[in-house]
């Protein structure tokens, strides 16, 4: 089985099996076995796998215009703006292809905007154990550990502090301050939020000192945390979001929005071949569209709380620790148990879950899971807990 999988660059560990179909909360491997997916490619897969809008706006729009290229208008480039504009308080968005280039975009912007209206200001406060993607920027600007050595020189100008410490951000802005940018709720370091008050100080701090606030969204955007942007639950208004994964639903697209005052990109200064293009975002906003229906999101919030209720069940019964998140990007403290050897005896059940940190269980199912869906996860979850294999 080894060689067939010989040409595929090593950039992460995987077992040997292949998938080989989806749908909804379920995917299928080359010897028929089915696991629930309760990780949905890292929150991506918005309404599940293969769900019908996703497939149907795919099948009708390849077969009207595939691509025109970013020099031009298409439809549903600009239907999508509007519905996302629509919805959120942002003015004007700028497509890209993954959640690093629309935080790359993101900190061109506000270098941009600090040139033009802050006599060039340049420099941004990020936070420690922060992840904001995989380009030689977007890991300067993460707070990763892991990240620190790699691919050095990396782009200098962040300045990294503790998150939720107001004192500490109020104590890094100085002169070349431009921008404080932060996830609302930080996924790779173990699903930890933001406080609403450190939120509010950080909204406070960036209108004493005349700075962009920029929120990352890449992971909580979307109807993730049972809102359909993290910071309309937090009640703040950032000048620039990013948003990715759930974005399209399962096909690869990011967004860049911002509010009026900071959009401050001249032609050539910011693009992509592939940005904007009508296949990924008539997609997109088919997604929108499903999300923005009548009592979806309030049905988000409630299996919510159903899927916190039986992971609090669970970790009184095993003795483990505190649950963190909201809405459906949920996280369970294993206390001593190894995280790792849960995720690996879940994926053994057929369950796939995800361990960001040693003692860190992630969920995040689709947004549509059924309650039967999250009673069968914390079966076999149960079961795997109940072992003395840990």
């Amino acid at each position: 089985m080894q060689t067939i999988f010989r040409n595929i660059m090593q950039t992460a560990s995987r077992p040997e099996l292949i998938f080989e179909q989806g749908s909804g909360s379920w995917l299928t491997d080359h010897n028929g076995k089915q696991y629930l997916d309760f990780v949905q490619g890292w929150a991506v897969n918005t309404l599940g796998h293969c769900p019908a809008v996703i497939t149907n706006a795919l099948n009708q729009q390849s077969s009207r215009l595939i691509n025109a290229s970013p020099a031009f208008y298409n439809r549903p480039m600009l239907e999508c703006a509007e519905e996302l504009t629509h919805h959120s308080v942002f003015d004007q968005v700028f497509f890209a292809n993954s959640g690093a280039e629309a935080n790359e975009g993101a900190i061109k912007l506000a270098r941009k905007w600090g040139k033009v209206h802050k006599n060039g200001a340049w420099k941004i406060i990020t936070f420690d154990n922060s992840f904001h993607g995989r380009t030689l920027t977007t890991m300067a600007a993460s707070g990763k550990p892991a990240f620190a050595p790699m691919f050095e020189p990396k782009t200098p100008g962040f300045t990294k502090v503790s998150f939720n410490e107001a004192e500490a951000v109020r104590q890094a802005i100085d002169t070349e301050t431009v921008a404080i940018m932060i996830e609302p709720i930080q996924g790779e370091a173990g699903v930890i939020p933001a406080t609403p008050e450190f939120l509010h100080t950080l909204r406070q701090l960036a209108d004493e000192h005349n700075l962009l606030l920029i929120c990352d969204e890449v992971q909580t955007g979307m109807g993730r945390t049972g809102d359909l942007f993290a910071y309309q639950g937090y009640g703040i208004e950032p000048d620039i979001m990013t948003l990715g994964k759930g974005l399209g639903g399962g096909v690869p697209i990011s967004a860049l929005l911002a509010k009026h005052h900071a959009c401050v990109f001249t032609a050539g200064e910011q693009g992509g071949t592939y940005n904007g293009n009508p296949l990924m975002t008539a997609v997109a906003y088919s997604v929108i569209q499903a999300i923005t229906q009548p009592d979806f999101l309030s049905t988000v919030r409630e299996r919510s709380q159903l899927l916190r209720d039986a992971l609090s069940s669970l970790s009184l019964q095993s003795g483990l620790g505190e649950i963190r998140g909201r809405g459906l990007l949920l996280a369970l403290d294993t206390g001593t148990l190894d995280a790792a050897a849960i995720v690996q005896a879940c994926f053994e059940q057929g369950l796939l879950i995800n361990t960001p940190q040693p003692h860190t269980l992630r969920f995040m199912p689709a947004l549509n899971v059924t309650e039967t869906e999250i009673k069968q996860m914390t079966t076999i979850l149960s079961a795997v807990l109940s072992t003395n294999c840990l």
